[in-house]
């Protein structure tokens, strides 16, 4: 072989072990705020929204803080910079992606998961039930 084919190997290879030891210390993945805090890296983190812990949006600096429990039961307070994502009060789950700082999650994107109306159970009751009084989905209200 010659000796730029060898280099140019070495090179790739050394460049391919860069970019994935990087980028794996950057994604985390799916973790609960636990394992988010541990690691220091960025996660994903599923939960629901905890209603008895107060919510607030500061307009001068647009931030948005809420308390999220995640799968395992840990509370953890969430800080969003940017307005509270719409259907966020509706949300069966909220993902949030981000990484602990000072205490609290800082999510830089938030996913909010909203029930179904046509594939969970109460949403089947209500179409069926809609359709008994002879309202079609074009005159039926949508609750939302």
């Amino acid at each position: 072989m010659k000796w730029k084919t060898i280099l140019g190997v070495a090179a790739m290879i050394g460049f391919g072990t860069l970019l994935f030891v990087n980028f794996g210390s950057q994604v985390g993945g799916y973790m609960n705020f636990d394992q988010a805090a541990r690691t220091g890296a960025t996660a994903h983190v599923v939960g629901t929204w905890a209603e008895d812990r107060p919510t607030s949006y500061d307009r001068m600096q647009n931030v948005f803080t809420f308390h999220m429990e995640d799968e395992d039961g840990t509370v953890r307070k969430v800080r969003y910079n940017n307005p509270k994502p719409a259907n966020f009060e509706e949300a069966e789950q909220v993902v949030v992606e981000g990484r602990n700082q000072d205490g609290m999650f800082v999510a830089e994107n938030i996913l909010v998961k909203c029930p179904s109306k046509y594939n969970d159970a109460k949403g089947l009751q209500q179409k069926a039930s809609r359709s008994a009084q002879g309202e079609t989905p074009a005159t039926a209200s949508s609750p939302q």
